[in-house]
């Protein structure tokens, strides 16, 4: 069967979504949560790495913290490009305050970065805020 794998951030199932449903909010098979979001999904690093290593569509996480101005600014803006950006990405956040070993874990110098990972590949970083037309163009490039 042709199709993405999708990784649920709920309950961490594996799912294999036919690419032409990708759009159609497409739910997990075991928990029912909704698999392409219209907003950024909170995650923890557990379900970050299973993600990143196992996603097929392009994941774009955004590295914050609560402290952070910049990425509070950009907060609203990445709400944005993850409605824009629907059926062809996920878009996930991870706080590097309550979650410690992902900033570590992935070399995170300076707080906001977005990483766009696919197929268990790192494809693309960028730091520093960006408005959502910026972010869509720069997932969109990854």
């Amino acid at each position: 069967m042709a199709g993405k794998k999708l990784t649920c951030l709920d309950c961490g199932q594996v799912n294999r979504v036919p690419d032409d449903r990708l759009s159609e909010g497409p739910k997990c098979g075991t928990c029912g949560a909704a698999l392409m979001s219209a907003k950024p999904v909170e995650v923890d690093l557990a379900t970050l790495k299973k993600a990143a290593a196992t996603d097929e569509v392009p994941l774009i996480v955004d590295f914050w913290a609560p402290w952070c101005g910049p990425c509070r600014m950009m907060a609203p803006e990445f709400s944005k490009a993850a409605d824009a950006l629907r059926g062809s990405a996920r878009l996930i956040k991870i706080n590097t305050e309550d979650h410690p070993g992902a900033g570590q874990g992935y070399g995170i110098r300076g707080i906001p970065t977005m990483i766009a990972f696919q197929g268990g590949r790192e494809r693309k970083r960028q730091s520093g805020a960006m408005p959502a037309a910026q972010i869509v163009s720069w997932a969109k490039s990854a």
